[in-house]
Order: C-alpha cells, then sequence, then structure tokens
C-alpha cells in the first residue's frame, strides 16, 4: 500500500513543510540544484533517479514556487533560498557519517567576506570571519574527500569536484 503524501489532522509547520519537501528524492534535487546542476538530464545521471520521479519530483517544486523552469533548466527561486540553512544543518549533522563511510563532504566559504579571506563558515553556515550568515548565492562550496577517490564519474560529478559559487549553473 503506497503512503499518503500528506498530513491532513497534523496541525504543525513541520508537516506543512514536509508536504512539499518530504518525499524521496526531493530534498537531493533541491541540492544539487542549490549547487548548480540544473539540467533535467543532468539531475538524472546524477541522482540515479528513475526519470519518471525525478520528472513529478520537479513538477511539485515548481508548482510549490521553490524552483523556476526554462525548458529543461531548472533554477532555485527566492522563495526556496530560505531552505538553505536546512540543507545545511542537514548536512553538518550528515558529515561525521559521511567521514565514517568515507565519503566526502563539503565545505562552504563566504566568496566576497567583507572582513577578507574566504574561511570556511561553520556548521551553522556563520562565517567565522565577518561573523554574518551568507546566503547560497554568497558561498563558494568545496568538496573535502575523505577517502582520495570520488564515488562518481560523470561529467556533472566531476564539475562539483572543483570549488564554485553556488546557484551558478555548472557547464
Amino acid at each position: 500500500m503506497p503512503l499518503g503524501q500528506g498530513y491532513p489532522r497534523q496541525d504543525c509547520s513541520i508537516a506543512r513543510a514536509l508536504e512539499v519537501v518530504g518525499d524521496r528524492w526531493t530534498l537531493l534535487v533541491l541540492r544539487d540544484c542549490f549547487f548548480g546542476v540544473h539540467r533535467f538530464a543532468d539531475l538524472v545521471a546524477r541522482l540515479d533517479v528513475p526519470r519518471a520521479v525525478l520528472s513529478d519530483r520537479l513538477a511539485r517544486l515548481v508548482e510549490a514556487g521553490l524552483l523556476a523552469r526554462d525548458g529543461a533548466d531548472y533554477r532555485v527561486t527566492d522563495e526556496a533560498t530560505p531552505l538553505w540553512p536546512a540543507l545545511r544543518a542537514l548536512a553538518a549533522w550528515g558529515e561525521s557519517g559521511q567521514r565514517a563511510a568515507g565519503g566526502s563532504v563539503r565545505r562552504f566559504a563566504h566568496a566576497d567576506c567583507p572582513a577578507g579571506g574566504r574561511p570556511d563558515t561553520t556548521p551553522d553556515g556563520r562565517c567565522p570571519a565577518c561573523g554574518t550568515v551568507p546566503g547560497p548565492a554568497d558561498l563558494v562550496v568545496r568538496p573535502e574527500d575523505g577517502s582520495g577517490t570520488s564515488r562518481r564519474d560523470d561529467a556533472v560529478s566531476r564539475a562539483l569536484g572543483e570549488p564554485h559559487r553556488m546557484l551558478t549553473p555548472l557547464p
């Protein structure tokens, strides 16, 4: 029996949020869109998600106003930007498990820090140099591979293996 997609009897803002972003794959789709993956074909290849599932998730995210569609490209909207701290918090929480499994983690630096330099942000997203919490457009993301080798070798994963500014579409 398939699971329902709503929480109609829950009077809770977390339940309302889960109705939009709580499906399997949805947060990973958003993560990759924040990282600059914007083409449908690249999302399919990167996520190993069935095309029909990805189409459904993208349609829901567009309908909810979190992504905008331009042909085969998808972009994070201003409405989705407030979700970044939640994704960053999930990433910080999951880092210890990733390190133990030999996987890579991602580091985030304040791209245009007024205090100079580009130190890594703290787990709560704060820039240690200037004290602000930069938004995703103001961050440079870089992987830190714990194993010395990547688990993937597709073009998108290779592009994500290089430092780049978030929300900037990958080639």
